[in-house]
């Protein structure tokens, strides 16, 4: 599994169809591992917060989501690298293991949003076995709610664990239960859930593909999101241009991803 580092973030040099394998393998191969869909958002969070970026350089995958990554992993020679969206991740993963007899468990949202997602996903993928879903509460759980929720999941049989809550909180979830969780695989797919459940409006493929998708959730949720893009954008472009001309070191630690200098993770 190669990576490029991204401002000391290590990103997984994949696309969807090597991704969705290796995360089929990982679950054959009963692993226990944890996924971060990443986008450029995501990289700029981790420069303030060393633990966020920890959690990621631990992961199984860290797939690149926004077109910036792919842009990057494409000039750094993994021409075969392409967008692993988590909304096509999903898709991808449940079609993949529909045959094989994949059991998903659906873990955040809300109760009516699951119920909406659950049918979507049935009608979608006749076969694919969801043996349970969860809405915790907008609220850190408890030791004694994390150990329900822990000994419920388990219970259930699940082979992926699909977490659909805002970023950094799932995957500050997925670091912190993935020792408790019997499941071979969690992956973290953010507002997935809500487009999958029909409730959100994904942008056209074409803006995807552009690398302007920002611009299209800006002018849906301009309120809630104008603050997010008026840092990410030139931050991000500012410093991965400082670390492609060597003004800045963005360094990745052997100790926290077990990996050498080659970008190549054993």
């Amino acid at each position: 599994m190669k990576w490029i580092n991204v401002l000391g973030v290590r990103i997984s040099a994949v696309n969807l169809e090597s991704a969705t394998g290796l995360i089929q393998k990982a679950i054959d191969d009963g692993r226990r591992e944890y996924v971060c869909v990443r986008d450029a958002h995501g990289v700029v969070r981790c420069q303030k917060d060393p633990e966020l970026r920890s959690i990621h350089n631990k992961a199984y995958l860290v797939t690149p989501d926004g077109m910036p990554l792919v842009w990057a992993l494409k000039h750094a020679g993994h021409a075969d690298s392409d967008r692993v969206y988590g909304p096509d991740l999903m898709l991808s993963v449940f079609k993949a293991g529909s045959s094989s007899g994949m059991r998903h468990f659906l873990y955040g949202a809300t109760t009516e949003t699951l119920q909406q997602l659950q049918a979507r996903l049935t009608a979608k993928f006749p076969e694919a076995q969801i043996v349970g879903s969860y809405a915790p509460p907008f609220r850190d759980l408890s030791v004694l709610e994390q150990k329900h929720v822990a000994d419920r999941i388990n219970e259930s049989g699940a082979d992926i664990i699909w977490v659909g809550l805002s970023s950094p909180k799932q995957e500050r979830w997925m670091a912190r239960m993935r020792d408790r969780l019997d499941a071979p695989v969690l992956i973290g797919v953010g507002a997935a859930f809500d487009f999958h459940a029909g409730l959100k409006r994904q942008a056209p493929r074409i803006i995807q593909r552009s690398g302007f998708e920002w611009v299209f959730r800006l002018l849906c949720e301009p309120r809630r999101l104008w603050r997010r893009y008026a840092l990410v954008v030139p931050t991000f472009i500012s410093l991965t241009a400082f670390q492609r001309l060597g003004l800045r070191k963005f360094p990745i630690e052997d100790a926290v991803t077990g990996t050498g200098a080659s970008g190549q993770r054993p």
